[in-house]
């Protein structure tokens, strides 16, 4: 049995390498300072701003779908504490390159504030752009991580997947693994799951607000 590092343990034999990321960057490292105290627990947690801090189970598996490789340019949407971006920048290794996107003024401030004290300069969070999803001028990306539910699979991240790229995303309650292909990507489920939705424009973000 193998610990990631928060304390939950995991398989058997050697811990793959999103485990072992996640035994090399401490979750509690990158929450509030009234929430550290719940690192260890394997749920998700409140970063403020309607978002959280997602349940390391949930990142594990999402990491393992998405199967990142030393050298990979990645895009995290949805970066909010900056914790996958570092964990992202932890499985690339100094010779790729990670950026995370955040609509939430606040959080990437936050985001950037805890990445920094990781010290991996091959990684960077940037806020998003309003109505755009992903980074186009930044890509292609060989992976892109979205930790935020969408309605329908969005075809604009697709787009920006190299060849042979891979997007990991929430879809509809189910967790999708999804690479380009013609005439339609292919797209694999991995069960279902719970996130905060994705948004990309500003007046639909207000109407959730008043839901």
């Amino acid at each position: 049995m193998v610990p990631w590092g928060g304390g939950i343990l995991v398989g058997m034999g050697s811990p793959s390498r999103a485990v072992q990321a996640m035994a090399a960057i401490p979750r509690h490292d990158f929450l509030p300072v009234d929430q550290r105290a719940h690192g260890r627990r394997d749920a998700p947690l409140p970063i403020g701003h309607g978002q959280t801090n997602s349940q390391p189970t949930t990142v594990r598996h999402m990491l393992e779908l998405l199967d990142v490789q030393p050298g990979d340019r990645i895009l995290d949407l949805g970066s909010g504490s900056g914790w996958t971006t570092a964990l992202l920048a932890w499985l690339t290794g100094p010779t790729g390159w990670v950026v995370g996107v955040e609509r939430v003024a606040q959080l990437v401030t936050f985001g950037a504030e805890n990445l920094a004290r990781a010290r991996m300069p091959w990684a960077q969070i940037r806020a998003a752009v309003p109505g755009r999803l992903g980074l186009q001028a930044a890509a292609p990306f060989d992976r892109i991580l979205v930790s935020a539910q969408a309605a329908s699979l969005p075809a604009e991240l697709v787009a920006q997947l190299t060849p042979e790229g891979v997007l990991v995303i929430p879809v509809a309650g189910r967790l999708l693994r999804v690479q380009p292909g013609a005439p339609h990507p292919r797209v694999e489920e991995y069960g279902r799951y719970r996130f905060v939705p994705l948004v990309t424009d500003p007046l639909q973000e207000q109407a959730s607000d008043r839901a």
